[in-house]
């Protein structure tokens, strides 16, 4: 048994590439950071626990797979932010202008436990993303259409109409919220294999071809 420990419709469409089946149950868990917590760190700490939560809430032999994605500008001008989901539109102007033209990082942090024998494997994802110099309107008009409200930094990578992103250094799937090439390495671990080419699955689904699964190279160069 597989079991999501996630309510976001973004996951689910980039789980359900790989042919599992799985259920939902997403975890119910204190979000906010510890003082001085790195962003690698307390996005780790969150998938730890959603996982822990979860597995606690189901039968003991299901694989729960769980996992966090914060968006971290470590240069800003007022120092280091992590900027989660926007309280309202005025936060998510706020984030917008704050990224514009501009390289942040997205951590993804993954963790898949398994309460009958206690095994947690976990791993974390960077990758960095440089904004587009997009304008005030355009910022206006994408916070009027809803979508900003209820993404970590206010965006979402994959939105064709805004189009935020003009490059990013690594994993695409991992901006959008779950690095499929490192979850089948840890769902192999419990000898769970995916039932599709999840390459072509993901350039099919996204636009993009992913170089670990296409030619294992990960080269990290910056792609538009």
């Amino acid at each position: 048994m597989l079991i999501l420990a996630s309510s976001s419709p973004r996951r689910q469409q980039l789980l359900a590439l790989s042919g599992w089946d799985f259920s939902i149950k997403p975890a119910e868990i204190d979000e906010r950071p510890l003082p001085g917590e790195h962003p690698g760190d307390y996005t780790l700490r969150l998938a730890q626990m959603k996982a822990r939560s979860t597995a606690a809430q189901v039968p003991a032999d299901a694989v729960v797979v769980a996992a966090d994605t914060t968006v971290a500008d470590l240069e800003g001008l007022s120092g280091p932010e992590i900027l989660g989901k926007p309280a309202d539109a005025q936060d998510a102007r706020r984030m917008l202008v704050r990224l514009r033209g501009r390289v942040h990082h997205v951590y993804t942090a993954l963790a898949v436990y398994r309460r009958a024998d206690e095994k947690l494997l976990s791993e974390l994802c960077t990758t960095g993303v440089k904004m587009r110099n997009y304008s005030d309107a355009e910022i206006e008009e994408y916070i009027a259409s809803g979508d900003p409200l209820d993404k970590a930094g206010a965006y979402a990578i994959q939105n064709s109409a805004f189009h935020p992103v003009e490059q990013w250094d690594g994993c695409y799937a991992n901006v959008v919220g779950l690095p499929l090439c490192s979850l089948t390495r840890l769902l192999e671990s419990f000898e769970l294999y995916p039932r599709r080419d999840i390459g072509w699955e993901l350039e099919l689904a996204l636009g993009y071809r992913c170089p670990i699964f296409t030619d294992q190279t990960g080269s990290g160069n910056f792609h538009n």
